[in-house]
């Protein structure tokens, strides 16, 4: 029975394989802005896919998770159907971003209080919670833990604060031997047939986190990093109004970024990048 394609991401495409699976093809397509971009990264999508796969298995014990097989093309991946948590579960363990323009404005992020003094990519005291709303349109919006509350109940919020803290700490140390820092990361989580927590989406990937590496790693300024940097930094520099059509990347912009998303994979999972491709279920253990 052929697939049937029932959504397009900014990155995936979804198709039901039937009622109780869903086929997830990881496009090489790269957003900056919440614009698409009209050229591609070659393998950006095969290493999402092998990359999460990884994860999936490497954090099994903590929460199961959507993953039923890796097909040979190592960008789709077979899942179960979940019912989707209408928030963002994110996990801030460094000031960046999003979380350092707050704490800058307020001294507080997502509703957490934060010491004084700290500065731009300092390392948490402890890693937070601080959910964010799905947009369907623009970007997602952080919201406070009362928020995220009444939209999916207190006592589920408590529980799916405790798994995406425990996930992020374990892959945090994880990455720490293979000399990446993960700042923070984005987890989806959904419930299956019987109500219980699973994750889903994709997991720990350069689209998904704030990787940086540890050997250049600086308090005080923004970091270098694993993941689309190269792209925004050359958007930035071009004028663009991040109104769609985004501007095409050159060669060497393409390239750079594929060598780093690459770079990211290699380093977390220890396995060649050709070998993932020749067999993509070298990640699975």
């Amino acid at each position: 029975m052929p697939e049937t394609h029932i959504a397009s991401g900014k990155v995936r495409e979804i198709y039901a394989i039937d009622d109780d699976r869903l086929l997830l093809v990881a496009s090489d397509r790269i957003s900056t802005f919440d614009v698409v971009l009209p050229t591609e990264i070659p393998d950006k999508g095969r290493v999402l896919t092998g990359l999460s796969g990884f994860w999936f298995t490497l954090l099994h014990a903590i929460v199961p998770n959507h993953m039923l097989a890796l097909r040979e093309d190592g960008r789709s991946m077979e899942c179960r159907r979940l019912e989707m948590l209408p928030i963002e579960c994110v996990v801030r363990g460094y000031l960046a971003g999003s979380g350092w323009k707050d704490y800058q404005a307020t001294g507080m992020t997502s509703g957490h209080s934060l010491p004084e003094g700290l500065q731009e990519s300092d390392k948490l005291p402890e890693p937070l919670f601080t959910p964010a709303t799905k947009a369907q349109t623009g970007h997602d919006e952080n919201i406070s833990r009362d928020e995220a509350a009444e939209l999916v109940g207190a006592e589920r919020l408590a529980e799916v604060e405790r798994i995406s803290i425990a996930l992020y700490a374990a892959a945090a140390d994880h990455a720490l031997t293979r000399g990446i820092i993960i700042a923070d990361t984005k987890f989806e989580l959904g419930l299956d047939a019987d109500g219980a927590l699973v994750l889903g989406d994709e997991a720990l990937t350069p689209d998904s986190s704030r990787f940086w590496p540890a050997d250049s790693y600086e308090p005080g300024r923004t970091q270098d990093s694993f993941d689309k940097q190269f792209v925004r930094d050359f958007c930035e520099q071009t004028g663009w109004d991040k109104a769609d059509p985004g501007p095409e990347l050159p060669e060497d912009v393409v390239m750079h970024t594929r060598s780093k998303y690459i770079e990211a994979f290699e380093r977390l999972t220890t396995i060649p990048f050709p070998a993932y491709r020749e067999n993509p279920s070298a990640v699975l253990g």
